[in-house]
């Protein structure tokens, strides 16, 4: 007689065993901030069904929640590729909380998505560990998340990251388009580099052409995270409206901030870029295709009065100061690009 074959989740390709030692990994690495947490407002995340975050204390007057979502593209896949998985978490939340300052909130917290075709603790855990560096840099709380394993939706060494996050500000410091007035001032907060934007391009770039080996860092260096500077200014009341330079590139993200009756000036020959950008300029790729796929070495912009740009380069310092790479106008165009970089 034959013996009876049970089918089971682990035999699909699900590792449950392995999915709850990850679970008390990350039990483990947040229990400080959770108790912390819940000395301050009686609230205990662990163990779970929802997140609860208690804004009753935020002390902000009439507070509006600001959330946002988003990923980091096919940037993973050349984590993959060269096996570095530490940074790409820091990238995930700086993707978030970095859209979430242009209107003016403070992260509260964030909450992760990692799907994977076959969960491998060693990699999760080197993804996590940038998810928190990140969500320490940008002072917020990650305070749950999903970990998927979906065997053959995704190849076995393959994954992907979502993340989530939600902030908090009063209604009269929210940064709005509306602010924006003819004759103020935009100023390029230098980006550290290729950020999380445009890596299907790399990709594709480097697949075909061998990039110099002191290139080859660039590539992972993880997205920077403004909050901490934007917030300075908010609080100081130098900002009216900003924009965070990701999908679209500079030409795209920065009419977004501006209302359609005013006029974006962009001079940028003005505009610092680096030598990741101008390598990949000199692969045949116009410029035109690099200002609306890359940040071109401008991360974040600010627009402010006038009388305030000199108040606002000296909360700055080093390489992290920013310049002033046009101005707003009011005419029939949405925007006007003065001279070309200087690649």
């Amino acid at each position: 007689m034959l013996k009876k074959t049970y089918n089971s989740y682990e035999k699909s390709g699900v590792n449950i065993s392995a999915a709850n030692s990850f679970v008390k990994h990350i039990a483990k690495l947040t229990k400080k901030n959770d108790q912390k947490r819940k000395a301050k407002n009686g609230l205990d995340n662990i163990g779970g069904f929802g997140s609860l975050f208690d804004i009753s204390k935020s002390k902000i007057k009439d507070p509006v929640i600001v959330s946002c979502t988003d990923g980091v593209g096919t940037k993973i896949d050349l984590a993959n590729k060269f096996k570095k998985f530490d940074t790409i978490g820091i990238d995930l939340v700086a993707m978030c909380v970095n859209d979430l300052i242009v209107q003016g909130a403070t992260p509260l917290f964030f909450l992760d998505y990692i799907a994977v075709g076959n969960l491998k603790i060693k990699k999760v855990k080197k993804i996590l560990k940038g998810i928190l560096k990140g969500c320490k840099i940008a002072k917020c709380d990650l305070i749950g998340g999903e970990t998927a394993e979906m065997p053959g939706v995704y190849e076995k060494d393959k994954f992907d990251l979502a993340g989530f996050s939600v902030g908090i500000v009063s209604k009269k410091k929210i940064l709005s388009k509306q602010k924006v007035k003819k004759g103020n001032i935009i100023l390029a907060i230098p980006s550290n580099g290729l950020h999380s934007n445009g890596f299907s391009l790399v990709r594709s770039i480097i697949k075909k052409n061998l990039i110099p080996n002191k290139l080859k860092k660039e590539l992972l260096k993880p997205t920077k995270i403004y909050v901490n500077d934007i917030l300075k200014l908010i609080k100081k009341n130098l900002l009216n409206s900003a924009a965070h330079i990701t999908g679209g590139g500079l030409i795209e993200n920065i009419v977004r901030s501006v209302p359609n009756n005013l006029t974006v000036n962009l001079d940028l020959s003005k505009i610092k870029t680096k030598k990741i950008f101008s390598w990949l300029k000199s692969k045949n790729v116009s410029e035109n295709e690099m200002l609306k796929t890359f940040n071109c070495g401008v991360g974040f912009c600010l627009i402010v009065s006038k009388n305030k740009v000199n108040k606002v380069k000296m909360l700055f310092k080093g390489i992290s100061k920013p310049y002033e790479i046009g101005h707003i106008s009011k005419t029939k165009e949405k925007l006007k690009i003065i001279n070309n970089i200087k690649w």
